[in-house]
């Protein structure tokens, strides 16, 4: 028992030494791991560009780019357009497939959520094709732009056209809702997002509803010049009249 004692005592020299030199070995590599600064999850902006503002894209799947690569999306593109404009704005994809007026109306405080500086409103396609009523298209957008508006935030809206198919009684309602709303609520007005690009096969995806990249591009290099015409008026304020394109 005694030699079974003594070779339990005999190592208990270095084992303790062992064990604080690995108790000091932690310490060490912990100190370094939370003396590195760690970079804020937000993106901050540069000392260069210290005022970028935010304009959300908001709308529906013509908006989010169904069927394409994020890059190839309408606000991206916008957002590269606009830097070589040399404009400091981020463009947020706030766009969501499926969606009517009535659910872009419902949604409107995730959106502000984005805390943005200026929107771009593109919703009810998804109205026209389902053939909801076009007053209630017309009063949802109207609600929308209010709202928005309440807040001093700035909205440009995206006018749309719909299928023949409802008939031309149906199809001049609804293309009217998006003019008589602007010149209401004194905004300005894209008076068709797809103009160009609706009907063109090569333009389009296979579903001939929403646009290929090419398509997007169009879209982007007509919408550009009242888009950064009006985002230089909110950055220096003037009693210029709202830009329309034409």
């Amino acid at each position: 028992m005694n030699a079974a004692g003594n070779s339990r005592g005999r190592p208990e020299g270095p084992r303790m030494f062992q064990r604080l030199l690995t108790l000091f070995f932690c310490i060490f590599i912990i100190g370094c791991k939370t003396a590195i600064p760690t970079r804020p999850v937000q993106d901050t902006p540069s000392p260069s560009n210290p005022s970028i503002r935010t304009l959300v894209a908001f709308g529906d799947s013509l908006t989010e780019g169904l069927g394409v690569e994020s890059e190839a999306t309408y606000p991206t593109q916008l957002e590269r357009k606009l830097r070589v404009e040399n404009l400091d704005w981020k463009v947020v994809n706030a766009g969501l497939s499926g969606e009517t007026s009535s659910g872009a109306l419902s949604r409107l405080d995730w959106v502000l959520k984005l805390k943005p500086d200026a929107i771009i409103l593109e919703t009810g396609a998804n109205d026209g094709l389902r053939g909801i009523d076009p007053e209630i298209t017309k009063r949802n957008l109207t609600a929308l732009v209010q709202e928005l508006q309440k807040r001093g935030i700035p909205v440009m809206l995206a006018g749309m056209k719909t299928l023949s198919n409802l008939g031309p009684d149906y199809t001049q309602e609804f293309e009217a809702v998006y003019p008589s709303v602007a010149k209401d609520m004194k905004i300005p007005l894209i008076p068709f997002f797809l103009d160009g690009v609706a009907g063109v096969p090569e333009l389009n995806q296979e579903d001939r509803i929403h646009p290929t990249e090419e398509g997007y591009t169009l879209i982007v290099e007509k919408i550009a010049p009242a888009v950064t015409a009006w985002l230089s008026e909110i950055a220096s304020p003037s009693p210029a009249s709202t830009p329309n394109l034409p």
